[in-house]
């Protein structure tokens, strides 16, 4: 279910700015958003595993944002921007359980619903090199 799904990396997403943006708790941040959406128990499960894994491996994404968008320093990049970022890397680097399209698309969607007019192209910019790079490597 596509809309289940893109629901809960919204949820994801949400959690992760307010991790990113005030320094709460993960787990409770994140328990706290998944008791007010309506998500099934498998939508919830994925939510949940793209914010740990997020949380978990947050200076390698950091690393990967910095090297393809080296013109904008991490610090600098909108904080909804960052984390769309660091959860569409983390999907197609290391959680490898959606293509890479999906995984653009889903964060292109993001960027239209949370972030700035310039978001979304940015975003696609950004991981428009990260599939490069992928396509790349595999050749």
């Amino acid at each position: 279910m596509a809309g289940g799904r893109r629901k809960a990396r919204s949820v994801a997403l949400q959690a992760l700015y307010e991790i990113d943006a005030v320094g709460h708790d993960p787990e409770a941040t994140l328990n706290h958003l998944l008791e007010e959406a309506t998500l099934t128990g498998e939508n919830a499960s994925f939510a949940q595993e793209l914010v740990r894994g997020v949380v978990r491996y947050k200076d390698k994404l950091d690393a990967h944002i910095r090297r393809f968008a080296p013109a904008w320093p991490v610090e600098q990049i909108a904080v909804i921007d960052r984390n769309i970022l660091r959860l569409a890397i983390f999907e197609v680097l290391l959680d490898n359980r959606v293509p890479m399209k999906v995984a653009i698309n889903e964060a292109v969607e993001l960027a239209k619903d949370f972030g700035s007019d310039s978001s979304p192209r940015f975003v696609n910019g950004v991981l428009g090199a990260v599939s490069a790079l992928i396509k790349n490597e595999k050749s």
